[in-house]
């Protein structure tokens, strides 16, 4: 096999708690997380000298070891001492540090690329236990579908299959550090922690408008104060027919969840029209099998 071309699929957090920050500065979370059919183009390709070689479409795109599909690339190639090079070509859509997680979902597809391409007979197991290695969120990206995710976000339990719906995500045109949001977040007694079990209950009882009205994301709590725009969007997305809206991850893309695929519509057009977001997309639910 000398090419192979992935997708890398986007992901939301449906609910996000944090429960507590360990002794080693991680923080302990609990979150329902769900893929989308929003996705990063790879092609991966051999190279007769060995090293890795990667290109982008946007130029701000890290091109080395900053970028997680590098890496990846290089911890299969370094400990399975591959004597051919890896050429990645990443075409970038989902929105860059935004927390849809597209970084890590890049560096899972490389990873499943790579041990495809190189015969290296890595199981998915196997492959996820090297992803933790790269961040927290890439075993989940190699896993996919509605996935429970706790400790830093690498214990990993498969849930059943979330009710199909319309998703319009929207982007505002600010950036926004997860660790600056993690280090200013106070888990004290003012924090509204979501119901993940009520959530878990709605995916499993197949009920959108249950699973709707128990989202949740305590690390709104800090980034929406700093940047006011994205309760913003929230609201305009509320207003416009979505069942419920929510910041996903660390942020500062909101999502919707619509039930009515004509409403999605018409708010995927308005949102895109105004002001408030850079980036808009209609997309579904990305369900494994």
């Amino acid at each position: 096999m000398y090419e192979i071309r992935l997708r890398a699929l986007a992901k939301i957090n449906l609910g996000l708690d944090v429960l507590r920050r360990r002794e080693d500065g991680y923080h302990e979370v609990r979150m329902v997380m769900q893929t989308l059919k929003m996705y990063d183009k790879i092609t991966i390709r051999k190279m007769k000298e060995p090293g890795i070689q990667l290109k982008s479409n946007l130029f701000y795109v890290p091109e080395n070891e900053g970028n997680l599909a590098y890496r990846a690339a290089k911890m299969l190639a370094d400990e399975f001492q591959l004597r051919q090079g890896i050429f990645i070509d990443l075409q970038k859509f989902i929105p860059v540090a935004a927390g849809m997680a597209g970084g890590s979902s890049d560096a899972a597809a490389v990873l499943y690329g790579v041990n495809r391409m190189f015969h290296l007979n890595l199981t998915k197991r196997q492959l996820m236990k090297r992803g933790v290695k790269i961040g927290a969120d890439v075993p989940y990206c190699i896993m996919r579908g509605t996935v429970l995710a706790e400790g830093i976000g690498e214990q990993l339990t498969p849930l059943p299959p979330m009710p199909s719906c319309k998703v319009v995500v929207a982007k505002p045109q600010v950036s926004v550090s997860t660790k600056f949001v993690y280090d200013n977040l106070k888990l004290d007694g003012s924090i509204i922690h979501p119901d993940i079990g009520l959530l878990m209950e709605g995916i499993r009882e197949g009920s959108l408008s249950k699973v709707a009205a128990h989202m949740g994301n305590v690390l709104e709590s800090v980034t929406i104060p700093h940047y006011p725009v994205i309760a913003k969007i929230r609201e305009e997305m509320m207003r416009l027919g979505a069942l419920n809206a929510m910041m996903s991850g660390s942020g500062p893309t909101v999502f919707g969840l619509f039930d009515d695929e004509n409403l999605a519509q018409e708010a995927y057009q308005e949102l895109r029209e105004g002001t408030l977001a850079r980036q808009v997309y209609l997309t579904g639910v990305f369900n494994r099998g």
